[in-house]
């Protein structure tokens, strides 16, 4: 039973990181062959808009797709259930935004938000036909038709992306790739997975899974806010800089969805299957916090340490004011997996009560950093972030003390090798910069000696982490063969 589950785990993990390698680095080419077409204040018109359709997601992606993960027995008439009221709730989104659309711009300044925000909130009606669809195949742990379905509708968006910003280089052309994103990945899915809605609805159900995914749902909202809540305040206040703010963060946070996110969309129905056996439980967070943060240190503080040049060859240098914010951001992201896996555990046992006081605790203490730092300029509002996201490692780590006997401490020392690792590659690669090469070579050779000195050094002190990884890699390697 256990080497079964190990094996359908490590080949969701597989199909997992495969589609969002190959989708989201499809994503990532589209990205910046925009954004080296389009000129910053157009994408600080789309990044408002963002803000707005990603809170307003947070009702149909969260909460109640979420509970028919988690509950064991979920069924046809939970699924259909949920669908509808997806479905519902999606319109209703949709009239709130259309109708604030011109009060909003008003508030920022800017016109273009008014039918923008009406055309880009249609993403909203066609996600919610995605979310039990992506919910099933999650449930399963048959990441394969998430993959396939990602990666063509990548493709396909990037094409009519890039084709309107060639014709007419304005916010249209993002608005235009992320709406196809949607409709292809929903006429995808669609074909591959073969569950369909069937004419059930029960309010019964609904209670019982809001009874779990409502605080769930509670908790995503909150900490989107949150999240969003610096955009917002930077496009209210240092307009100017929203573009570079954005762009700095979104290439570390695509890295950490990437790596984090696809190693939480593989542990919350692998802890879900063993949430009555505690120790077990403990045993695959321990692993999950101490692989992920394997990986995710190095590229975190690698990708601080090459921002310049990376910038300035991707992005030209009209883009280099982004560089600071990026490589703040870094550090902030790169302690995600110690939030991700530590989060899954509260609530593959049950516990969203807690997953709800965690939140709410989480954005107070970020919104009194954030009044706090506000009048000294928003570099010191960005560099409080990596601080905030430290302080929210102990708070989630806290509850696992007594419901795993995980403590905070425990777990920093199970990653502090890797973290100093890191932050010594870290510091020789940055030090590349003052050899005073051209930016190709200053990367190149920065890029070279990162992967030299961390893997060559792993190897050399042996850790464990290390030689599990490579372990895991040749048994994936021999089930594709």
């Amino acid at each position: 039973m256990e080497n079964k589950l190990k094996n359908k785990v490590l080949s969701g993990l597989f199909w997992k990181l495969m589609e969002n390698g190959g989708n989201n680095g499809i994503q990532l080419i589209v990205s910046i062959v925009l954004t080296r077409l389009l000129v910053p204040d157009e994408y600080a018109v789309i990044a408002l808009l963002s803000m707005f359709i990603m809170i307003a997601n947070v009702f149909i992606q969260n909460g109640f797709t979420t509970a028919l993960i988690q509950k064991k027995n979920a069924d046809e008439t939970d699924f259909s259930s949920i669908f509808y009221l997806n479905l519902v709730v999606s319109f209703i989104l949709y009239g709130i935004l259309f109708l604030a659309a011109p009060y909003i711009a008003e508030f920022y300044q800017r016109s273009e938000i008014i039918p923008g925000l009406r055309v880009l909130s249609i993403v909203l009606i066609i996600g919610s036909v995605n979310a039990i669809q992506n919910a099933v195949v999650v449930k399963q742990l048959k990441f394969r038709q998430l993959c396939y379905s990602g990666f063509a509708s990548s493709i396909l968006s990037g094409i009519v992306g890039i084709s309107m910003a060639y014709i007419k280089p304005d916010y249209w052309a993002l608005i235009a790739q992320q709406i196809v994103y949607q409709l292809v990945l929903a006429i995808f899915l669609w074909g591959f997975v073969k569950w369909r809605p069937k004419l059930l609805f029960s309010t019964e159900r609904v209670k019982t899974l809001f009874h779990f995914g409502g605080k769930l749902l509670l908790s995503s909202v909150i900490d989107t806010i949150y999240t969003n809540i610096y955009g917002m305040v930077i496009g209210k206040r240092y307009s100017s800089s929203l573009s570079f703010y954005n762009k700095g963060d979104s290439y570390p946070l695509f890295i950490s969805n990437n790596v984090n996110g696809a190693i939480q969309s593989v542990m919350l129905p692998a802890l879900s299957l063993e949430q009555n056996n505690i120790n077990k439980l403990k045993s695959m967070v321990r692993r999950s916090i101490v692989t992920s943060s394997f990986i995710m240190f190095p590229i975190m503080i690698g990708l601080a340490a090459v921002a310049k040049p990376l910038i300035a060859i991707l992005l030209t240098d009209k883009w280099l004011p982004c560089v600071p914010y990026m490589q703040i951001m870094c550090f902030s992201y790169a302690l995600w997996p110690i939030h991700t896996a530590n989060l899954q555990a509260i609530n593959a046992v049950g516990r969203s009560d807690i997953f709800l006081k965690l939140e709410i605790v989480k954005i107070m203490i970020g919104i009194v950093v954030l009044c706090i730092s506000l009048p000294f300029g928003i570099m010191v509002m960005v560099a409080f972030k990596p601080v905030v996201s430290l302080i929210s490692s102990f708070i989630n780590a806290y509850p696992n003390k007594r419901l795993l006997n995980y403590s905070f401490g425990e777990q920093w020392k199970d990653i502090f090798p890797s973290f100093l690792l890191a932050l010594i590659m870290g510091a020789l690669v940055y030090a590349v910069q003052f050899l005073g090469l051209n930016v190709w070579a200053t990367l190149l050779i920065q890029i070279g000696t990162g992967v030299v000195i961390y893997i060559g050094s792993a190897y050399l002190i042996k850790m464990e982490c290390f030689f599990y990884l490579i372990n895991t890699m040749n048994e994936l390697r021999g089930k594709k063969q």
